[in-house]
């Protein structure tokens, strides 16, 4: 996209917000920084957190992601709403991405851009939101902001399915216990240009109880050049989650699968889970255990072929003051990969170039995570 057409789409963005602002309603603004260090026990030359696409670079101290927001939620009382975010750091090098589709036209700019979006509470039944632009993927337990999450690294299956979408979504609230969402994306991976045709997907949420949710969404569409139907990728996700105000325990299962369109026609299939176990220690400390395994039968998602089973284990300090928040987390995780292309970088460059490969990797970590946000009305 030119720089012309950038400028316009800008204006067009402000032009929106200046007119939401007029409405007598609450904002929010805020912003965080995430800075981490990754003490890679296998020590590559490269410092590369093999097949990763967040927390990629370690044995050195990085800015992960910082960004800032303005929101204001669209409400019966004021109808229009909007997300505006702008966000850098080294995840954005890499998330969003795909292995095997080359980047979106704009990707520079569109990568600096978290959730932006307009949306409408549109007044139909019990209320319809309807949202267009990049919002948070339905996809997935885990946020691509570790500031949201329960551990400082992600699990495998969260790097390998959206963390954001591109498109429109629209959400309704069924009744007390069952919402549903649908939407229309741009693609799987937002920030890929695999094909013209867009992907497409919904999801239902039931409360089954006061403390207990599950969640299942479904994805579809083309990731390849031939977007005949044989050759679409779907993918299902499945979320059950126990919560109360001082445990938490989530089970996520994921399945994807596509035929390739190649010689033989392969079918390439994907699956991952995870388990996490969550408990608060009085109002500051925390404790989160996740065991996980990731399956790539081909290599279409990580371009390797490979099984990882990871168990991460983190601890956690929170220090509020006044509106700014710090949370210190100390965390170890151990990733065992096997398969044909499996491993993990260790050692030195060799001398024909590239570094070598190990099963297993220990990486001890420490993250600080500074945030704020705040409340006005215009």
């Amino acid at each position: 996209m030119k720089r012309e057409a950038w400028w316009r789409l800008l204006t067009t963005v402000w032009s929106t917000m200046s007119g939401l602002a007029s409405q007598a309603s609450e904002w929010q603004v805020g912003g965080f920084t995430d800075v981490g260090y990754l003490l890679n026990l296998n020590h590559p030359a490269n410092k590369a957190f093999r097949s990763r696409g967040t927390t990629w670079r370690t044995d050195a101290v990085h800015l992960n992601m910082s960004a800032v927001y303005l929101r204001k939620e669209s409400t019966a009382d004021s109808r229009w709403g909007m997300e505006l975010t702008g966000q850098f750091g080294k995840d954005t090098e890499l998330f969003g991405f795909s292995a095997t589709a080359p980047a979106i036209r704009g990707y520079r700019v569109l990568r600096q851009l978290g959730p932006t979006n307009v949306s409408y509470l549109a007044p139909v039944g019990g209320g319809v939101q309807i949202q267009g632009g990049i919002f948070g993927s339905l996809v997935g337990y885990d946020s691509l902001y570790a500031k949201d999450n329960l551990t400082y690294t992600r699990p495998w299956g969260a790097d390998f399915t959206p963390y954001l979408m591109m498109g429109m979504k629209a959400s309704s609230t069924l009744n007390r216990r069952l919402s549903t969402s649908v939407f229309v994306i741009n693609g799987y991976w937002h920030l890929a240009n695999a094909n013209r045709v867009p992907s497409w997907g919904g999801q239902l949420v039931w409360a089954a109880g006061p403390q207990l949710s599950v969640r299942q969404t479904v994805l579809t569409g083309p990731h390849q050049p031939n977007t005949a139907l044989e050759f679409w990728r779907f993918l299902s996700d499945t979320i059950v989650e126990r919560r109360t105000e001082r445990r938490t325990v989530a089970v996520e299962y994921i399945y994807s699968s596509e035929r390739v369109d190649s010689a033989g026609r392969p079918r390439a299939q994907m699956m991952s889970s995870q388990l996490v176990l969550h408990g608060k220690m009085g109002q500051r400390w925390g404790v989160t255990v996740r065991p996980e395994v990731f399956w790539d039968s081909a290599g279409r998602w990580t371009l390797s072929r490979q099984t990882v089973k990871a168990v991460t284990t983190s601890l956690e300090y929170r220090i509020p003051y006044r509106s700014v928040r710090t949370v210190l987390r100390l965390e170890h995780r151990y990733d065992d990969s096997r398969g044909p292309e499996g491993g993990f970088f260790r050692g030195a460059e060799l001398s024909g170039g590239g570094v070598a490969l190990t099963p297993g990797q220990h990486l001890v970590i420490l993250g600080v995570i500074f945030s704020m946000d705040s409340n006005f009305r215009p």
